[in-house]
Parts: structure tokens; C-alpha cells; sequence
């Protein structure tokens, strides 16, 4: 009765059109009221626990806010060139650009919305004018967006860490390799369909040229060494990671590349300036720059507008961390874990269930949301069943990859539809023929446990655990 209500309500509360951290919050305390010992002042208590003593949780704001800084600080557009001058020479080489550059936005963003967005804005409009259809380019953006919350650090899989307790830091090594697998697989079936449909290739541009292209982009690209360096040389935790990561993004931002702040387009070295002046010129501004930013318009504006995605995001969390005691008070998992355990059904079995739930959720329901609730019912079946907690992980991260790209809720769509100006129904389209590959994909990820666990088992016998 009470795992019927608990649900029921949910389910009904979303219906309505509620807000999901709303429904969730609701749900649970009516079902707490109705069915449980606990009383009200547990329930505040257990909302200021969500977050207080999840100490990874500490990172989201912190990836949030170094991809906010690098999303306006013209990282974006500095990776793609850096990605066409490596790769723009190949057949279809703009759009397998596209996809290397959505690759290493996404490990310096943590958010597949915002990859699309930062990358989408600038690489579409330049495939239609280089000759690619604009169904071609709208549908490689969409899923490569994807890739987002799979290559570390992802804002997902902190959530699927806090969810489970399992190692946020194991987290990201596991979704390395599949991260680079995935990127892989949607280039090679772009230079296919690139060699069948005659897609141009531009020139390529010379080994200087790609120098100076990366040497420019090594700003943000020195994100990803600083993070995933720290985090799997075992330097520092994905949390602390985290506030380095955004420190140094608005470092890269107002000082490096002076893109918004109190230095914005002031160049590093003016006609004719001696090399002693510039020196001393850019060492001044640059204090000087420090303290201004507290007060500049575009900076405050950047912190603000992180400061919402995080305090939004939060509350998702809280109330889902709500509804997940819940069911663990009532014993709901448990109870399920023990009915599935007695139906005798296989691991192999058990997943294919997971998969046909997840894409159903994803559907209907943000990624978060849906990690917070599934994650405290599947973890301890898969645990019974001898499925390791960091392979289910991954596998539940790249379900919610899926889930960007299906209607009605996929953001992936809805950031592809406001870039191209185009309905729902087009960018479907557009984005269909490619989600075969994730479906692929996911069938790999769920029966080869080895492509996610070969990383981080290496690295422990590395370190002699």
C-alpha cells in the first residue's frame, strides 16, 4: 500500500504539470504522513542532510560554475577551431569537428545541454554554409551533445555517486573509455555517410596552423589535465578538483582569454609595445582586473546565472534525496530486490529490464531526477545479482544520454530546436537516424562490463590495491 501510494502520487503529481522537485517532495511527505512514524521535523531535518552530508554534491556548483565561465569566455569557439584544423581535412571533417569539439567541451562542461548550446550556436551555421544538409548537422550536434555527461567530469554521474555512495572519483574513470568509444563510433558513421553523400572536406591547413590553433584552445584544454589528471593520479578528490576547476575558468576567461571583465578585448601585446612594457602593462591590469571583476556586470551576470542552474538543480536533489528515504525507510527496495532475486531472473535478464525502464523514465523525466530515483531500487538488486555498482553506473548514464534525445522532455531537442529555429517535429527528425548508434552503443556498454571497468581496476593496480 505504501509503495502504491508513494508512487501513485508521483505520478499523478506530474500529470499535473507539477515541477519534478515539487512532485517528489510532495509525494514523500504525504506518504510520510499517511504511512509513516516519522514527523515533520524529520523531514526538515532530512532536507538540510541531502545536501549537508553529501560532501561530492559540493562539486556540482563548481562544474556548473567553471562551464558558465568557459560557455562565455570563448572556450567554445577556440576548441572547434583547434578541432577543425585537426581533423576538418577529412571527408565530412567539419562535422567529425563538430563531434571532437562537443568531446572536449564536454570534458571541461559537465553538462550535455550546455555542450550543444556552446558548440551547436557556433558549428551548425558553419556546416549549412559549407554545404552540409542543416538535418545532417542539427541531428550530428543533438547526439554528439550527449557525450556531455559522459566524458568526466559529468554533473550525472556526481548524482548517480551521491545517490549510491559509490565512488564519484571510480565514476569518472569508468566513463572515460566509453566516453572516447562513443565519439569514435559517430565519426566513423559520419565519414561513411560523408564518402556516400560527396560531403566536402576542406583543405588542411598546415602543421603551423594546427600549432597556433591548439596552443590558442591549450587554455581550455589545460581544464581537462588540471581535472581529470588530479582526479586519477589520486592528487585530489572530484570535489576539490572541482573548485580548482573553477577558479581556474574564470582565471582563463577575465586574465587569458579576456573575453568578458574588466579586460575584455584588451589585447596582450599592442603595435610597437616593447616586450618590458607589455610585460609590466598586462602584470598591472591584471591586479588591478582581480578586485574590478567583483563588481563587473558580465561576471556578476555569469555567477548569477550558475548560481540559478545550481540552486535548481539542488533542489531537485534535496527533494529526490527526500523521496529516496522514503523508500529505504519503508523498505521498498529491499522488497522489490527480494521479489525479483526470488523470480530467479538473470543478471543479463535484470539488465535488459533496467534499459526498457530507464528509456521509458528518460521520456518523461530529467536525468538527475530519474538517477535519484531509480538509483536507490536498482543498486541493491544489481548488487545481489553480482553486477558491479560502477557498471551500473555508466549504464544508467548512458540511458540518460538517450533520454536528451526523446521527446517530449529531451533538453537536447529543445537546445537544437532554439538554435536551428526549427519545430520539434524537424529536429526529431533530424535526430533519429543517429540514435540508432547510442542504442548500439548501450547494448555494448550493458553485456561488455570490461569497457567501463578496465580504467579504474587499472589504475587501483596501479596504486596496489
Amino acid at each position: 500500500m505504501t509503495t502504491a501510494t508513494l508512487f501513485i502520487l508521483l505520478l499523478l503529481c506530474m500529470l499535473m504539470g507539477m515541477p519534478i522537485a515539487i512532485a517528489l517532495g510532495l509525494s514523500s511527505i504525504a506518504t510520510i504522513l499517511f504511512f509513516s512514524n516519522d514527523s515533520l521535523a524529520s523531514i526538515a531535518l532530512k532536507l538540510f542532510e541531502a545536501t549537508s552530508e553529501h560532501y561530492t554534491l559540493l562539486a556540482i556548483p563548481f562544474f556548473i560554475l567553471s562551464s558558465a565561465f568557459l560557455s562565455t569566455g570563448g572556450v567554445a569557439k577556440r576548441l572547434i577551431d583547434f578541432a577543425i584544423d585537426s581533423v576538418g581535412h577529412i571527408r565530412g571533417g567539419l562535422a567529425m569537428a563538430s563531434v571532437l569539439a562537443c568531446m572536449l567541451f564536454a570534458a571541461v562542461s559537465g553538462s550535455s545541454p550546455a555542450t550543444v548550446a556552446a558548440i551547436g550556436t557556433i558549428v551548425i551555421a558553419g556546416m549549412v554554409r559549407a554545404g552540409y544538409p542543416e538535418k545532417f548537422a542539427a541531428g550530428v550536434i543533438a547526439n554528439a551533445g550527449t557525450l556531455g555527461i559522459l566524458i568526466p567530469p559529468s554533473i550525472v554521474m556526481l548524482v548517480y555517486a551521491s545517490a549510491t555512495e559509490v565512488s564519484a572519483a571510480r565514476m569518472f574513470m569508468a566513463g572515460l573509455i566509453p566516453g572516447l568509444m562513443m565519439g569514435g563510433i559517430l565519426m566513423i558513421a559520419i565519414y561513411i555517410v560523408a564518402v556516400i553523400k560527396g560531403l566536402p572536406s576542406q583543405p588542411f591547413p598546415g602543421f603551423k596552423k594546427l600549432a597556433k590553433s591548439g596552443a590558442i584552445a591549450m587554455g581550455g584544454l589545460m581544464l581537462i589535465i588540471i581535472v581529470l589528471g588530479s582526479i586519477y593520479g589520486g592528487i585530489a578528490s572530484p570535489t576539490e578538483a572541482a573548485a580548482v576547476a573553477a577558479v581556474y575558468a574564470f582565471l582563463v576567461a577575465v586574465i587569458g582569454y579576456r573575453d568578458i571583465g574588466p579586460m575584455k578585448n584588451e589585447p596582450w601585446k599592442k603595435e610597437g609595445e616593447s616586450l618590458p612594457a607589455t610585460i609590466g602593462r598586462n602584470t598591472i591590469h591584471s591586479i588591478v582586473a582581480l578586485p574590478c571583476s567583483v563588481v563587473d556586470r558580465e561576471v556578476n551576470r555569469v555567477v548569477l546565472d550558475a548560481a540559478k542552474t545550481s540552486l535548481m538543480l539542488l533542489f531537485i536533489i534535496a527533494n529526490a534525496m527526500l523521496f529516496a528515504h522514503v523508500l529505504t525507510t519503508e523498505r521498498i527496495p529491499h522488497s522489490i530486490a527480494e521479489t525479483i532475486v526470488a523470480w530467479g531472473l538473470p543478471a543479463w535478464g535484470f539488465l535488459i529490464v533496467v534499459n526498457i525502464l530507464l528509456l521509458m523514465a528518460g521520456n518523461f523525466m530529467e536525468p538527475s531526477a530519474i538517477l535519484l530515483i531509480m538509483a536507490p531500487i536498482l543498486f541493491p538488486i544489481a548488487t545481489q545479482l553480482g553486477i558491479d555498482p560502477i557498471h551500473l553506473g555508466i549504464i544508467m548514464v548512458v540511458n540518460m544520454e538517450i533520454g536528451m534525445l526523446t521527446p517530449p522532455v529531451g533538453l537536447n531537442l529543445f537546445v537544437t530546436a532554439g538554435i536551428t529555429k526549427r519545430s520539434m517535429g524537424w529536429v526529431i527528425q533530424a535526430a533519429l537516424p543517429w540514435l540508432g548508434l547510442l542504442l548500439l552503443f548501450l547494448i555494448l556498454i550493458t553485456y561488455i562490463p570490461q569497457i567501463s571497468l578496465f580504467l579504474p581496476e587499472y589504475l587501483d593496480s596501479l596504486r596496489g590495491y
